[in-house]
């Protein structure tokens, strides 16, 4: 057997985290690298494929393919190491799928910087469900291929004109396809190791490297911390590392619940899970939190209520099976929130903040609930103020 890669960063998905939601690990329609390579099902892209890679020969000679090949031939071994799994394909099969797989990626990523590039006949650029499919694909732990084969076939083959590094040029790909970045975020480019990788090093790249610290990953769900008299309060423009608690209120930001929220969530956590390198486990932390405020449709109901959660699935049950499921086979030891939870847990302990809000509800709960309460008071106290003018002047006269 081969020793074991030190530089292994692409991995299988373990059966047991696997199986909990084996769809959301598993490409729509595209197929990148080794993992799923020759499935019929994906027959209809590895044609659009081929078809990119025919209009980068169309643009540039012969030669620039052969330089390609050359180069990939150097860098295959050091390609293979990448994979946690040992890739059992001839040197030939090998090199001809990196190099149609980043050619595809890298004329994929110019056609949506570069409209010049685009044909009229290509359904990858006309069709928003094949865009859609795509863009889930190309963020899956199974389907990647390393990034600097990518650097590398992207340097061999760019324009007079292209004067972006890839990793630039795939970073403006995501932030036009998933949602622009609300900070301004600078990464170490060299450092990322395949897309899903530099997707997660550009989410994470402006939150504070605060070491998590040992705590019970526990505190009530969303209906319970209202109940305690915890308020809820939406940030529109925040990151995962804004969740606060102050004086009673959780800020969270604003989560848009989507058809493939679950599908990157899991990917991401998988890849935290997996990888070699020492981190801080932002998404396994923050799905983890999310998982503790919700345990039923009603906590969904109240954190979309408060405006924290934007669900475009319909339906509040089925955001809160995902996020009952989705921590299923997750290891976490310590929490990049674990101050949030030991607050909320104290402020949870105290009765004071319990009776106020019971007081509240039971007797603050309408304007004339309110109004009754307020009379019966001027009430009380006229008689008491009665009360001791009679004893007053009844002394006066003794």
């Amino acid at each position: 057997m081969p020793p074991i890669s030190l530089k292994r960063s692409i991995f299988k998905v373990r059966r047991p985290l696997r199986e909990v939601n084996e769809k959301a690990y598993d490409p729509e329609i595209l197929a990148i690298g080794p993992y799923h390579h020759g499935n019929d099902k994906y027959k209809f892209m590895e044609e659009q494929k081929l078809r990119y890679l025919q209009r980068l020969l169309e643009r540039r000679n012969e030669g620039s393919i052969d330089k390609c090949m050359s180069k990939l031939r150097e860098l295959e071994q050091q390609a293979r190491n990448c994979y946690a799994e040992t890739i059992d394909a001839s040197q030939e099969n090998f090199l001809a799928m990196m190099l149609i797989d980043g050619c595809f990626i890298i004329e994929l990523f110019r056609k949506y910087d570069m409209k010049e590039l685009r044909d009229k006949d290509d359904p990858i650029m006309h069709e928003s469900g094949i865009r859609t499919s795509i863009r889930r694909d190309l963020l899956l732990l199974e389907n990647q291929v390393p990034l600097f084969i990518l650097s590398k076939l992207h340097d061999l083959t760019k324009g007079p004109d292209e004067h972006h590094e890839f990793s630039y040029v795939a970073i403006e790909y995501f932030n036009f396809e998933l949602g622009g970045p609300i900070r301004k975020r600078t990464i170490d480019k060299s450092q990322g190791e395949h897309l899903l990788h530099l997707y997660h090093m550009w989410r994470t790249s402006v939150l504070p490297e605060t070491d998590p610290q040992d705590c019970i990953v526990v505190m009530p769900s969303a209906t319970e911390l209202r109940e305690s008299g915890v308020r809820f309060r939406a940030l529109q423009e925040g990151e995962l590392s804004d969740i606060k608690f102050v004086n009673g209120t959780l800020a969270i930001p604003v989560l848009y619940v989507e058809d493939n929220t679950e599908t990157r969530f899991r990917n991401l956590i998988a890849y935290e899970q997996y990888r070699l390198s020492k981190g801080i486990n932002y998404f396994t932390d923050y799905v983890t939190f999310l998982d503790c405020l919700i345990n039923s449709s009603k906590d969904v109901k109240v954190l979309r209520h408060a405006g924290i959660i934007k669900n475009y699935l319909g339906d509040d049950e089925m955001v809160a099976q995902m996020f009952n499921k989705i921590g299923d086979y997750i290891i976490t030891c310590d929490s990049y929130y674990s101050k949030i939870f030991k607050n909320v847990n104290a402020y949870c302990d105290k009765p004071w903040n319990i009776w106020m809000v019971k007081l509240r509800r039971e007797y603050f709960h309408s304007p004339w609930a309110f109004l009754s309460i307020l009379a019966a008071i001027v009430l009380l106290l006229l008689t008491i103020a009665q009360t001791v003018f009679s004893i007053l002047s009844y002394k006066k006269q003794s």
